[in-house]
């Protein structure tokens, strides 16, 4: 190097650095300081309404390895967009002397993320179990690497006044860590200890109480003894009972009035998760993440009572994610716990003490519950990964996206307008933008009580009060009577607030797949799902859509069949079952109980009352819906004739295959096709006809699902490959929650791209209706621009 390029090379600059991302409550100031200290950096770093700002003097080649550093060697917890440094300020902008942190800047447009709640560090978890260390035992443990976030937040910035932990006034000892930059807990807002924060409580049914470790013991004693305890965690409450109790898991489902649906445990540590399902070294990190998801894993046969995930080769599992959750597993035999949601059926989790105690006693025998508040409620993430040998990297996909993902944006690629889309009716969420960033909610739920229908409205409105947006155009779904619908309406009589878009549901589906994956231009969308209202006033949900953002066509759809029953139809499969069998053998009842002996569950009287409501359409809407084929497959293979939790029939039936994606190698299956009502109609007759030969011929029920499955892919490659003839698109979004599927979803993503499609699905969001916001906002935002 010359003298003169040494000269330029470390002549001092002044730089400022505006860093973006989730920089905040993470322990990114105090890592910004310590890295310009070790660069022998001068100047400052503060938090602010957008993030992180830095400005910082020095040799040009040091201020580079900083601006490198912001993102290269970031906390495990942030998550940096962008580090964009302006480069020669004025000499003099920046101090003279050491490197500080300031005070944060509370004005100016918000565009810092929030971040996520997660798991308990490393440090901490030392801490929790040291006899010596005056957090020993504390079941609030945190510091800046690990804790609550985004379930105490009130506003932003994120400082411990805008938090639940307000209330509480840090001792001596807290405040001198939390003011110190070079200390593990400099500014963690939820910072405390025994002498100063929260307190774990515990109340019985006779009203007898308990504090700090007692309550936790007696909770501990409760659970050994079989008993049934509601526990207060992050986002809420979960039920507890030994999982390697069969009496008490019995006891568990009948209280909660839970006959089937899969129980999630959390275990003690990834050995025993390891002695409960097999883990690939991709699931293992997932299971590890400071998200703490619960993870749907292949169980081990024998592992557990089969009562836990009856009819399953999957379990959910998952690791503590707070500090009480280690302390009580760490008690001898409460290795593994049923931890399923704290509410009673059919509302959302209990996340406030006063309702917990109201509500929960009705099934648990104790509530374990403490005085730091929830700013609101945050249920567990459900993921699961799916690998296949023609995929370069395992698939991840969202069940459920809430605890340790949410409220993380969705970055679309481009400006959209500003938009509140409001969700569908089951698992909903709610979005709102801000830029090229959709800001989608936790799962909320299902929209079906006040109670989950007032944590909507609550949800959009933190969401919107955090990030102070203010939008201008408010989505919904078309279905008139869905709840969301009229909230966006408005019913009282006093008119919209807001500019309305409804978005077709499905559309909405095929929006949020090509949002998530920048995907633009005309597409085609293989959209199955369960139920949605569609244009002709009638039930979709097996669709082939062709468009794009501001809109589409139809140009296939399942056959319809007759929902005898309404809704009923979804809760007793058999019924979806006889209209599949009456309408593949032309209305012969006979003919129809003949090849599938299982429709004798029916008696007599009811197939033919239920005959008569197919054929004349009493109370049987026509739907078009590939769930609904699924349920019906499902009771005619005797796997499922009434659904005790939704999808129960599709579930089992695909769990029949143990989570292998091997095709069925003869394809004995075949869908037939024709025209009507100027599209393809795809005919599930032949497929049910085949069906029945080989219920007869005693072909194991294992066999006709694949069978079935196998079908259903080769029909969807079929049919796109038909439509690229006719219309020249070859990039294809799947979506809906049929491709929860992971047979459909693996042979259906492979199978495509194989046939030279550009192939997209969910990664990001869920496929099923936790989605739907998502691409709601994309199509208001293209209508809105169409308008101008």
């Amino acid at each position: 190097m010359s003298s003169t390029e040494q000269t330029v090379t470390e002549r001092p600059e002044e730089w400022r650095i505006r860093v973006t991302g989730v920089v905040q409550g993470v322990g990114y100031r105090p890592f910004v300081y310590k890295l310009a200290r070790e660069l022998g950096l001068s100047g400052w770093v503060r938090n602010d309404p957008e993030g992180v700002l830095v400005e910082a003097s020095g040799p040009v080649a040091a201020l580079e390895e900083f601006a490198a550093g912001l993102s290269g060697r970031a906390p495990e917890l942030a998550r940096v967009d962008e580090v964009r440094p302006t480069r020669g300020l004025d000499r003099g902008t920046v101090p003279a002397g050491p490197f500080t942190i300031v005070h944060s800047e509370h004005t100016g447009a918000r565009s810092a993320l929030l971040p996520a709640d997660t798991h308990v560090c490393g440090d901490c978890q030392a801490e929790l179990r040291d006899p010596k260390d005056r957090r020993h035992r504390y079941p609030f443990i945190n510091c800046t690497n690990c804790g609550p976030r985004y379930s105490i937040i009130q506003d932003l910035p994120y400082d411990r006044p805008m938090t639940t932990m307000a209330t509480f006034t840090m001792c001596p000892d807290c405040k001198a860590e939390y003011e110190d930059p070079m200390d593990r807990r400099y500014h963690a807002q939820p910072n405390a200890c025994p002498d100063c924060g929260p307190r774990l409580l515990l109340r019985d049914r006779e009203g007898g109480t308990a504090e700090g470790d007692e309550a936790l013991l007696r909770a501990a004693r409760v659970l050994a003894d079989g008993g049934i305890a509601a526990m207060k965690s992050v986002g809420g409450f979960h039920l507890v009972v030994d999982a390697t109790n069969a009496e008490a898991v019995a006891l568990l489902r009948s209280r909660k009035r839970r006959d089937s649906k899969p129980f999630a445990v959390m275990v003690r540590d990834l050995a025993t998760a390891q002695g409960l399902v097999e883990l690939s070294e991709s699931e293992i990190d997932v299971l590890r993440s400071p998200a703490r998801p619960i993870l749907l894993a292949r169980k081990r046969a024998g592992s557990l009572p089969e009562s836990v995930a009856p009819r399953n080769p999957n379990l959910g599992i998952m690791l503590p994610s707070a500090p009480h959750h280690h302390l009580l597993l760490d008690e001898p035999g409460l290795e593994a716990l049923v931890a399923t949601s704290g509410n009673i059926s059919g509302y959302p989790i209990a996340y406030r003490n006063e309702e917990a105690l109201e509500q929960l006693f009705e099934i648990a025998d104790v509530i374990l519950y403490h005085d730091r508040d929830i700013e609101i409620r945050v249920d567990d993430s459900v993921v699961r990964l799916s690998d296949h040998p023609e995929l370069d990297e395992p698939l991840l996909q969202f069940i459920r996206r809430a605890r340790g993902y949410a409220p993380y944006p969705v970055d679309v690629g481009r400006e959209v307008a500003p938009v509140v889309a409001l969700g569908a009716e089951l698992k909903t969420t709610v979005a709102l933008t801000n830029g090229s960033q959709v800001f989608l909610s936790q799962h909320i739920g299902d929209l079906k009580n006040d109670e989950t229908f007032a944590a909507h409205h609550r949800t959009a409105r933190h969401l919107a009060q955090l990030y102070a947006l203010k939008p201008e155009v408010t989505a919904h779904d078309m279905h008139p009577q869905f709840r969301s619908t009229r909230a966006a309406l408005d019913d009282d009589g006093t008119g919209p607030a807001l500019p309305t878009v409804e978005v077709q549901h499905h559309h909405a589906h095929m929006a949020s797949c090509m949002a998530e994956n920048h995907v633009s231009g005309t597409t085609l969308g293989v959209i199955f799902d369960g139920f949605g209202y569609g244009e002709d006033g009638t039930v979709w949900g097996g669709e082939f859509l062709l468009g794009d953002f501001a809109a589409y066509r139809r140009v296939g759809r399942m056959r319809r069949l007759p929902l005898i029953g309404g809704d009923q139809a979804v809760r007793e499969p058999i019924r979806t079952g006889y209209a599949l069998a009456l309408d593949a053998f032309d209305g012969d009842g006979g003919r129809a109980l003949a090849g599938f002996p299982a429709l004798a569950a029916l008696d007599g009287q009811r197939r033919q009352v239920f005959a008569t409501m197919a054929a004349r359409g009493i109370n049987s809407p026509p739907t078009s819906s590939m769930g609904r084929l699924f349920d019906g497959v499902a009771a005619l293979a005797g796997v499922c004739a009434k659904a005790e939790y939704e999808a129960q029939g599709p579930i089992e039936l695909e769990g029949l295959l143990d989570r292998d994606a091997t095709r069925e190698p003869q394809a004995s299956y075949r869908f037939g096709s024709y025209e009507a009502d100027g599209l393809t109609e795809v005919d599930p007759r032949p497929v049910i006809r085949a069906m029945a030969g080989d219920i007869a011929a005693g072909l194991p029920v294992d066999r006709i699902s694949r069978r079935f499955h196998t079908a259903v892919v080769d029909m969807v490659r079929e049919r796109c490959k038909a439509l690229r003839e006719e219309t020249g698109v070859n990039q294809v979004a799947l979506s809906g929650g049929v491709f929860l599927n992971e047979f459909l979803l693996l042979n259906c993503l492979t199978g495509l791209t194989a046939d030279g499609f550009d192939t997209y699905v969910h990664r990001l969001v869920p496929t099923n209706d936790g989605g739907i916001a998502l691409g709601q906002v994309m199509v208001a935002d293209a209508r809105s621009h169409l308008r101008k």
